[in-house]
């Protein structure tokens, strides 16, 4: 049954976990190089967080479908909350990353049930708009973290990660007073009765989604590894203006999410718009190498941002619709396909890079031009099962 009213507080409880996980972001690299960390290092340091998501996620959401969504979004925050306080009394390397995979291993739990929970309260016709609402709230957090961040940081490196601990210790709160349950006790039973494995979530047509998705969190991740080394090569662009593009870029996801995805996907339909996204990311990456100025870097990637932000909100809109397995074990695995693509894009993408500059956002257009194509398998068979059903 639809409830709108638990959307905006969803939205609410995404911005302020998002924000805190932003304020990290640009504080991160300095305070492990302060306690002795080498640029190798630092790539684990950020590695073993997505790792241990890649892990996790498809336990949380499967347990979210036995307990319900809010005891287990409660853990992932307060995980979250804790490993930010660890990080700004860690005195060691070791604490660092003791800090990360505790921060990994937990508020993995916090995607797929706020995906989950969004399934719940969306109708079907509705449920892309729901999704948007929570891409556009991630959106907006990483776009205000960091800028918070970075201010605070002037004063002590430790004082953006305890900022960040406080603002989700509120979040704990916030959650706890205004968001009702979304799953009752009677649905609970009958999911966890089943007693399938997780996995079940990749056989049929659906399969096709969670490759797709991993496709394009992969080439995103190698846009985002390596734009600011092409950036600054192709149009001499410095770290501050960098900021404002990835802000701009940021602001136009949120926009596209927050308030055109329902209306796109109610008048075409999930398939169309995520054929639409693709389509217009591909531009997006083919006109990235074009980049000679502030002006067209900020544009392309303005390009690139619209095209992929209408497509992971229709893709987990589309998986919630035809999963065979509770909500919370397809958005799990939707949230570990989005961790892997996460592991592998950074360090792939920066070998592409040395070996040629514009490499990353070729292969990026190709990877994406294969998404399409993987959609279209899916929309045969997905229309083949349908029939037959």
């Amino acid at each position: 049954m639809e409830n709108k009213k638990a959307l905006p507080i969803l939205f609410a409880v995404m911005f302020l976990v998002m924000v805190g996980f932003g304020i990290i972001i640009p504080v991160l690299p300095f305070y492990a190089e302060k306690l002795g960390a080498t640029p190798g290092q630092l790539g684990w340091l950020m590695a073993v967080y997505s790792i241990m998501q890649f892990l996790f996620a498809p336990m949380w959401g499967r347990l979210s479908d036995r307990i319900g969504r809010k005891p287990v979004m409660l853990v992932g925050i307060a995980g979250l909350s804790l490993s930010f306080f660890l990080f700004a009394f860690s005195s060691q390397l070791w604490m660092l990353f003791a800090a990360r995979i505790l921060a990994g291993t937990l508020s993995s739990a916090n995607m797929p049930t706020v995906t989950a929970y969004v399934a719940d309260v969306t109708t079907p016709e509705n449920r892309s708009k729901g999704m948007g609402v929570v891409g556009a709230a991630v959106g907006l957090g990483f776009i205000f973290g960091p800028a918070i961040g970075g201010i605070f940081s002037s004063y002590s490196l430790s004082m953006p990660f305890l900022i960040a601990g406080c603002v989700s210790a509120a979040t704990i709160l916030f959650v706890g007073v205004f968001l009702k349950e979304s799953l009752p006790p009677e649905k609970r039973t009958d999911q966890a009765a089943k007693k399938e494995s997780v996995w079940k979530a990749f056989s049929g047509p659906v399969t096709m989604l969670y490759v797709l998705q991993f496709f394009i969190t992969f080439s995103m991740a190698g846009l985002e590894t390596t734009f600011a080394y092409f950036a600054a090569k192709q149009a001499g662009i410095d770290s501050k203006h960098l900021g404002y593009i990835f802000m701009i870029m940021g602001f136009a996801g949120a926009l596209v999410q927050g308030g055109l995805i329902g209306r796109l996907t109610k008048k075409y339909g999930e398939g169309t718009v995520i054929q639409m996204g693709l389509i217009v990311s591909a531009i997006g990456f083919a006109l990235i190498l074009l980049t000679h100025s502030f002006a067209t870097a900020a544009l392309y990637l303005t390009i690139f941002a619209l095209g992929n932000g209408v497509i992971r909100p229709s893709v987990s809109a589309l998986v919630t619709k035809r999963t065979t397995v509770g909500q919370g074990s397809a958005s799990g695995l939707l949230s570990s396909v989005d961790s892997l693509g996460r592991i592998a894009g950074p360090p792939i993408g920066g070998a592409l890079y040395s070996i040629q500059i514009g490499l990353p956002y070729m292969a990026g257009a190709l990877l994406t031009v294969v998404a399409f194509i993987l959609y279209r398998v899916y929309a045969g068979r997905d229309t083949q099962t349908q029939a037959q059903a």
